[in-house]
Formats: C-alpha cells, structure tokens, sequence
C-alpha cells in the first residue's frame, strides 16, 4: 500500500527570497498567550479571512460550519502526544529532565535532557522502578540518543509515569491531559500537539460530516523542531528538522479525487499543510506514502495539494507563521495579527482560530 520511505526536503518556492526573521516579527501583550483551552473546544473564536473578497469576520469556532460546503475535504492528522515529559535521576541522585522528540527503534529514542552535563554517554538515569535508560550518543545539535530499559509494556510504563510537554509559555497546570489531544488522535509519536485541532468536537465533526464535508486523516508526528527558534536571519538559512508522516491509501484518493473534481482540499493545521505539501505531486495528487519531512514552507510558495487552512495564531518569527504568510502574503499576515491583537484573540496552543479560504 505504501511507497518506500523516503526523505522530502521540497522548497517549491517561486523566486529566491532575501526575507528576514524581523520581517515576520509582531508586538504581542503576555495576557494574550492562553494559559488554558476554551470550554467547551468549539467556543474558541474564530477569525476568518477570505482572501477573494480581501475581507475579515470575527465568529466563534462552531460557526466553521458556515465557511464549509458540500465537497469539501477536511485534512485532519490525527497524531497523538506522547506524554513525553519524564524526570529522572542519576546513580548520585542528580535529577534530570527528559524530553523525547523521536522514537528510532522499539526502546531507542532521540531526547532532549535538561541538565546535558549530566547526561555524557554511557549515564544511566532511572525514571522509576520499572523504567530506566542509558545515554548512548550525543547528536551534532545536542540532543541524547538513549536507550530505554523497561519491566514490561513501554508505552504502559510511559502513560503511567510521563506527563505532557506542554509548551515553556504555558504555565497553568493542565487538569484533564486529554484538552492536549484532539478528539481524533489515535498513532502514538507526537512531542507537540497539532492545536489547530483541538477546536473541534465529535459533535461538530458530525454535523460537517452530515454537510457532505469528507474527512481524511493523515499523520505527521510533531517534533519540537517545527517549535525551534529562528537563529539565523536571513530565514533560507534556517535549516528544518525532518519529521515522519504517513498518507494511507483512503486519504490520498479522497484528497486526489477531490483535485480532479475541483473541490476543495482544507488543512486543519499547518502539520496537515506540511504532510499534504511533502506528498503531492506537482499536479496535487497524492499516493500513498511514508517518509520523513523537512519541508520548510515560506513566502513566496506554490500551494500543490491545499486549497484553505484552519490554524491557530503563533509565535512571532516562528515557522508556523511564516507558513500561514505563504498563503496570503507577509503584509496581509501582519495585518491581520494586528487585528487580532486589537480584538484580544487568545494566541498559541491553547488560543483561537483562524480560516483562510
């Protein structure tokens, strides 16, 4: 069903570009970073854009339904977040922050450690009476390739003793764990949830179904890479890590049927924007597929496969924005983040939407 792994490194850009990391920066007040999710998922608000009409309306999340119409595909990913977070300790009693990005094999895994100068190869770090791991390399980027040591089920002995990773700028404590998943995960592997779906609920799901909307879930397991800091300035030189992604068999028809149909493709989060960019051909369609993904998309670019986007406000200079600017342009982006600000939308994980159709 699948073709052979493969690593995607596409920069289908149309021109070179001479752009800044300044140049995606925007003001934003620290009361605006949402410290928790909305109540229920589908009454975040909702700012759409529609770039026909050049025109803005500021609605609340279930009233997505409105911006739908029969034909549509949702491209949703349903990845799920591990809880990823795990303390551990030294022989001499050290503690130790472990962070895991990337499983390799069955108890090998690529992790982020916090303090690395107790983490050199060779360590031991028991996590709990039951889990342990050894530092077996150091990367060039300095994250610890370990290998875990487990009385039984890994993934038991992970949900009974990890916590979610949630991000540095969150600092209330999460209640219910399951407000960092959407309602539709289901494959193990993410170190970061893909936000933009945490807005839906199975019961606007439903409804969008009942419209004649089809759903098509692909996956791309989220590494804190997307969330990195952009160091260098001139953004061509920012250098992307890859990560894993899958389209199965039913998902790509759906998607490539609707192309040759003329309907249109929507992106539930720019993770679904960075799996659909990295599989489809010149022409949008798409096969089956699996690899591993480094797709950075900024401005300008050619969207293949993505007709609209679902997405949540980010970071400033981050990535994620520079992505969403591909769709409508770096002005327009900071146009309507400064709306945004003005109108006192929740940013970030936790935070509101946004639509472009």
């Amino acid at each position: 069903m699948m073709s052979e792994e493969k690593i995607l490194n596409v920069e289908a850009h149309g021109a070179p570009t001479d752009l800044k990391k300044s140049d995606f920066y925007y003001e934003l007040p620290e009361e605006l970073i949402a410290q928790t999710p909305a109540e229920p998922r589908d009454s975040s608000r909702l700012l759409v854009y529609d770039r026909a009409k050049d025109c803005t309306e500021h609605r609340i999340f279930r009233d997505i339904k409105e911006y739908l119409r029969a034909g549509d595909v949702l491209v949703v990913n349903n990845t799920k977040v591990l809880p990823a977070r795990l303390f551990a300790h030294t022989e001499h009693g050290g503690r130790v922050e472990v962070l895991l990005l990337k499983r390799i094999s069955a108890l090998r895994w690529e992790v982020l450690v916090k303090p690395g100068k107790k983490c050199r190869p060779g360590t031991r770090l028991a996590v709990d009476e039951g889990l342990s791991l050894t530092v077996a390399s150091v990367t060039d980027s300095g994250e610890r390739i370990v290998d875990f040591e487990c009385d039984g089920v890994f993934e038991e002995a992970l949900a009974r003793v990890g916590s979610m990773p949630l991000p540095p700028y969150i600092r209330e404590k999460l209640k219910d764990k399951n407000r960092y998943q959407t309602v539709y995960a289901k494959v193990d592997g993410s170190a970061a949830a893909p936000t933009a779906g945490l807005h839906f609920t199975p019961a606007l799901l439903e409804e969008i179904r009942g419209m004649g909307v089809e759903v098509a879930e692909v996956l791309l397991h989220v590494g804190l890479g997307t969330f990195r800091p952009v160091k260098e300035d001139a953004i061509t030189d920012h250098k992307m890590h890859s990560e894993y992604y899958e389209v199965g068999a039913e998902a790509a028809e759906t998607i490539s049927r609707a192309k040759r149909e003329g309907r249109r493709v929507i992106a539930v989060g720019t993770t679904s924007v960075r799996t659909l960019e990295s599989a489809a051909k010149d022409d949008g369609m798409i096969e089956p597929c699996r690899g591993n993904t480094s797709i950075f998309i900024y401005p300008p670019y050619k969207f293949k496969c993505v007709d609209a986007l679902i997405t949540n406000f980010h970071l400033p200079e981050s990535t994620l924005i520079m992505l969403v600017a591909a769709m409508v342009g770096r002005e327009k982006i900071l146009k309507l983040y400064k709306t945004a600000v003005e109108e006192r939308y929740r940013f970030f994980s936790f935070g509101d939407a946004m639509m472009i159709v």
